[in-house]
């Protein structure tokens, strides 16, 4: 038996979007950017798309910059803030994405900003009243705090860090790539300057995202080269991929409180099982439903003589699931995530990750084989 419990990493593609790619990569072969017919229906199909994903998100389509990855999206938000917004702080917390912790700390070595750490509660949740603290006494600053964190899954509340931000005049950027086409996202309601998504997190293609950037910020490129994406990124668009983002997003918003219930019944259901089935374990992060991702699921085991291999014996058994984060994945690393809410060092923990794919029969073997393993 195969089972993929790991999506927080990348998705399986949903068959409506391979076909829609492939339709494009057969009729709209042409540059986006040429004058003739063909660059005109490739240039229709990707705004066409800009204008879909803005409709769902309820922005503006020019507040969209097609990118190639999440990653990009928060270097983007990052560098621009520093570089034309007159950023000389950046607050965000030890547990973010690489893409943000590490730009945060290049900026920092090389003496443009200085950089100031929340304090976490024990779920790795963004403690709101240091944030306060730190927003009123470094105004100006961009504030750069996830939706989500992808290796534990907790929420942080981007509404009340846009109140704090916009109350002590601070730029703020969330990275929402495991939100983004797992919840109803709005724009006009969530008051923000800059959000980041990458396709393959909700079933679209890999190596396509964008940034939002709100309309009120004036920017400049941090790739340069070319005049696409309105002179905000240069290189060739992607139209096959950013056609695929488009139409994952479309298919992740039908009957999307349906999926979430469902996908959140089966986490239930695993976290359950886990206590009755194997004594000692217990969990990183908010494991609720209004708390943490109804996705990602970190089990924090029990001391064992093979847990260094864990992950490895999984895989044997045809069970895909993580140690961390995507991008440390291929070997079993120490976790900045872990570390920054003070995981137990001689526990090992698994991250699980679910879909509108997973079913309860792999959840069941699962936990036996994990059961069995340990």
């Amino acid at each position: 038996m195969q089972v993929y419990l790991d999506n927080a990493a990348t998705t399986p593609m949903d068959a409506e979007v391979i076909e829609k790619m492939t339709q494009v990569m057969h009729d709209c072969y042409g540059n986006a950017s040429a004058i003739h017919s063909q660059g005109r229906k490739a240039r229709a199909v990707l705004e066409m798309a800009r204008k879909d994903i803005a409709k769902l998100l309820n922005c503006a389509s020019n507040e969209l910059i097609f990118m190639g990855s999440g990653t990009e999206a928060d270097n983007m938000a990052l560098r621009c803030a520093v570089n034309d917004l007159d950023v000389k702080h950046i607050i965000t917390s030890e547990i973010e994405h690489k893409a943000v912790i590490d730009t945060a700390k290049e900026l920092k070595n090389k003496g443009t900003i200085e950089l100031h750490f929340v304090k976490l509660d024990l779920y790795g949740r963004a403690d709101l009243d240091d944030l306060q603290n730190l927003a009123s006494l470094y105004p100006n600053s961009l504030i750069s705090l996830m939706h989500a964190n992808n290796e534990l899954g907790t929420l942080n509340d981007v509404a009340a860090i846009s109140k704090i931000a916009r109350a002590n005049h601070c730029y703020f950027h969330t990275d929402t790539v495991q939100t983004v086409g797992h919840y109803p996202i709005d724009l006009q309601v969530l008051d923000i300057d800059f959000l980041a998504c990458s396709a393959h997190k909700f079933h679209g293609p890999k190596g396509v995202g964008f940034l939002y950037k709100n309309k009120s910020l004036r920017i400049r490129p941090i790739v340069t080269g070319g005049g696409q994406e309105s002179s905000m990124r240069a290189g060739t668009e992607n139209t096959t991929g950013i056609a695929g983002l488009a139409k994952a997003l479309e298919v992740a918003y039908r009957n999307i409180d349906v999926k979430i219930e469902t996908v959140y019944r089966l986490k239930a259901y695993f976290i359950d099982e886990l206590l009755t089935q194997i004594p000692g374990v217990c969990f990183n992060g908010d494991t609720s439903q209004d708390g943490g991702l109804y996705t990602v699921l970190n089990v924090s085991l029990p001391p064992t003589d093979n847990a260094s291999t864990l992950l490895f014996q999984l895989d044997m058994n045809g069970i895909c699931a993580s140690g961390g984060s995507a991008c440390n994945s291929g070997a079993v690393n120490e976790s900045h995530v872990l570390n920054g809410i003070k995981h137990p060092a001689e526990r090992s923990a698994v991250r699980f990750s679910f879909s509108k794919f997973t079913t309860k029969e792999e959840i069941d073997f699962t936990i036996s084989t994990l059961k069995e393993l340990l």
